[in-house]
């Protein structure tokens, strides 16, 4: 009986070495994510990126954006949106396994995926701070009439959004929650760069940016980052709420963003997957 040689790990880059990715190469240096291997990460400030591996195993180059792609078989963008498309267009030109944080700025670059289909590529999206999106991506399968999703923030993580500035809206000094939007997961996402990835990744995985409906409420009760998804399909009818913990570097970001990409990693080299 044969077999086939045994290849080595995947190799990754990470592009942004905040929290996000730090947590991210943390998990890929002490080897608990099967068949990956951290290769190279990029920065704004080198010299803190140097720092903050001095406890890794193995520290790794710290390298602009648009060479991580000839570095690493996986490129993993955790940077500003601002610089999504230096990262992404790079990683897809190259053929790469490209998985990305700001998907909402994936829906400004659409492009990138059928520049995929000519070049190998791969566009990955993590669940992120959503639950449920493989129940979302079944009954896609079937007809959905509605997606809806319905996110609420304490002001502070909401404060700063280009769309609030545009608008004139305040989410200073509230007492009781305030709808902020309403409106589609395109316009929210384009609205709130560093608030809504979470709406862009639910209509990629459902029935397109156009046609999900978003709202999003600055609420001065809530601590948490709260999503609550309704799905109407010919399959089901669900509803699903998540309420993650922000984190303390960033209350625009939940905690379980960085796990999701950990997730995401840990089944692009497991032999075994569970989930849709």
């Amino acid at each position: 009986m044969s077999t086939s040689p045994a290849t080595g790990p995947l190799t990754v880059g990470i592009g942004g070495f905040g929290a996000i990715g730090q947590k991210v190469a943390a998990a890929l240096d002490n080897g608990s994510i099967e068949g990956l291997k951290l290769v190279a990460v990029s920065a704004r400030d080198v010299d803190k990126a140097k720092a903050n591996m001095a406890g890794f195993k193995t520290a790794v180059p710290v390298v602009p954006l648009a060479e991580l792609a000839k570095l690493a078989d996986i490129v993993i963008e955790c940077a500003p949106a601002a610089v999504f498309a230096e990262v992404g267009r790079a990683a897809v030109e190259r053929g790469r396994i490209f998985v990305p944080i700001s998907v909402g700025a994936l829906l400004r670059h659409e492009d990138l995926v059928e520049r995929a289909r000519s070049t190998g590529a791969r566009i990955v999206v993590p669940t992120g701070a959503l639950i449920g999106l493989d129940a979302v991506r079944a009954a896609a399968e079937g007809e959905i009439s509605e997606v809806r999703l319905v996110t609420r923030k304490p002001p502070g993580g909401l404060a700063g959004a280009p769309y609030l500035i545009e608008n004139d809206i305040s989410v200073e000094g509230l007492t009781e929650a305030k709808k902020v939007f309403d409106g589609s997961a395109r316009d929210g996402a384009a609205g709130f760069p560093a608030n809504v990835n979470v709406a862009a990744a639910l209509s990629l995985a459902g029935i397109g940016p156009d046609a999900t409906k978003l709202e999003i409420w600055a609420d001065p009760s809530v601590t948490r980052n709260t999503h609550t998804i309704t799905v109407e399909a010919d399959s089901a009818r669900f509803t699903m709420t998540i309420e993650n913990v922000p984190t303390q570097e960033n209350p625009k970001t939940g905690k379980i963003t960085a796990l999701s990409v950990i997730a995401t990693l840990r089944r692009l080299g497991a032999p075994m997957t569970a989930g849709t």
